[in-house]
């Protein structure tokens, strides 16, 4: 972990340090022609946020916190952590609460996010445990207020509950997003791909996914696939 940074409503954001990168392409080694070798990258994520959040931020954390108590769910038990970046606000949540979470925003009369606008999947191989992401965009049409959920899986433990009960709307998101990344919503009505084949082999848009393609003949010369056409290591 590193210092944090300061956000557009003055709360202390601390990052956290999740890779830290050499050189450009994966090039290593004698393969570098690149000359970009020597370069060293930090990839940081925004970690938790420091009180006051700022804004309605606070209104929301703490009306969400007093639903839960209410429901016999601490706020800890079910959020891992509060974030506040470039102006929006996340809540982590654990994929235990994620129905009750969903369920609270919803129904509460001064939380009231009742629009659910889908359904995405993010993928970081060096977040390990926490390599898969599905993330929810939420919005009140009554408060006129936005915030996202985040909520992480490791690969080997790709399941998450389906939030269709809560939010129908998400039902296509959610097969997109088990398409494509492989994320397993638990609960839903009919988990199938909706994009690829059937009996198309792997989620195309996690990073360890292969290049692919196919050879391609021109002019008596054979061209290899991208992923074959040269290895840097």
């Amino acid at each position: 972990m590193e210092a944090g940074s300061q956000n557009a409503f003055g709360s202390r954001t601390r990052l956290d340090i999740v890779d830290v990168r050499t050189g450009m392409f994966g090039v290593a080694g004698s393969g570098d022609t690149s000359g970009y070798g020597g370069l060293v990258r930090t990839v940081a994520m925004p970690g938790q946020s420091d009180r006051p959040y700022g804004g309605w931020f606070d209104e929301v954390v703490d009306i969400l916190a007093e639903v839960l108590q209410e429901g016999g769910v601490a706020f800890d038990d079910a959020v891992e952590q509060v974030v506040v970046d470039r102006g929006e606000l996340t809540l982590y949540v654990r994929r235990e609460q994620l129905l009750t979470v969903c369920q609270a925003l919803r129904d509460d009369q001064d939380l009231r996010f009742e629009l659910g606008l889908g359904v995405s999947g993010v993928h970081f191989p060096y977040d390990e445990g926490r390599e898969l992401h599905a993330v929810y965009h939420l919005v009140s049409v009554t408060h006129g207020r936005r915030l996202r959920l985040e909520v992480a899986v490791p690969e080997s433990d790709p399941h998450i509950p389906s939030t269709t009960g809560v939010y129908p709307g998400h039902d296509w998101h959610e097969r997109e997003t088990w398409d494509f990344f492989g994320i397993v919503f638990d609960g839903h009505p009919g988990l199938a791909r909706i994009q690829m084949p059937d009996d198309w082999p792997g989620h195309p848009q996690r990073k360890d996914y292969p290049l692919g393609g196919i050879p391609v003949e021109y002019k008596g010369a054979s061209i290899p696939p991208p992923d074959e056409r040269r290895s840097y290591n």
